[in-house]
């Protein structure tokens, strides 16, 4: 495996990582690239889990999980790509096309794709659950953790492990990182009512319209 230059983390109580294994959920290469390099670096056994059917459009969704798996490949980090089922969140985000960013739709975008985790992590035999969600400053952190929570309570013996993924410079080490790998910088959350909105504040600032599959770090 390639060197991972980081300090390790202060693992949850009980956990050990010669043992038991991570899955990690991921929303795009930018925001998992320092999660990623911080568990290596702790010594966890992990996976990456990408469930996001709320990207859209499609060539978004492709272009943010072959960025996912491009770096997951370099570090030899098994990658576990699920369901695409845009049908279900369509169905989960009915009613809810005009709520605004970390309201109640975002809630539930968070829900949907934790379940999933971790109802993979319960019949793969891993013990913890975690997202790179949490790292991003745009997120409410503590919406994004009790929905980790509330996922993993469902099953007995999974736990969700809700690190503060921004602290001791790990902010600015995504941005570097990104910068490093040169990553597809994606300007809007990921939903098409995200980029609804991301566009409707573009063009009142005079700003041009998102072009997809265009922008990148570096």
């Amino acid at each position: 495996m390639t060197e991972l230059k980081r300090t390790p983390l202060p693992l949850p109580d009980g956990f050990d990582p010669k043992k038991e294994r991570l899955l990690l959920h991921s929303c795009c290469a930018p925001c998992s690239g320092e999660v990623m390099e911080a568990i290596h670096a702790s010594g966890v056994e992990y996976a990456v889990f990408f469930y996001n059917p709320n990207i859209h459009p499609a060539k978004e969704y492709e272009i943010r999980k072959e960025e996912n798996i491009r770096f997951a490949e370099k570090h030899n980090v098994p990658f576990i790509d699920a369901d695409y089922d845009t049908d279900n969140w369509f169905a989960r985000a009915k009613g809810m096309e005009f709520e605004p960013e970390r309201g109640i739709r975002c809630t539930m975008c968070f829900d949907m794709r934790f379940e999933r985790t971790a109802l993979y992590a319960h019949e793969h035999n891993y013990s913890m659950i975690s997202s790179s969600l949490g790292i991003s400053r745009w997120k409410d952190m503590q919406q994004i953790n009790d929905c980790g929570h509330r996922a993993a309570a469902h099953y007995s013996g999974l736990t969700y492990w809700d690190y503060n993924w921004r602290k001791l410079g790990g902010s600015q080490r995504m941005i570097e990182i990104s910068k490093r790998e040169q990553f597809y910088q994606q300007e809007y959350c990921g939903c098409v009512y995200s980029l609804r909105d991301t566009n409707r504040h573009r063009r009142e600032q005079g700003r041009e319209r998102i072009q997809i599959g265009v922008q990148y770090y570096g």
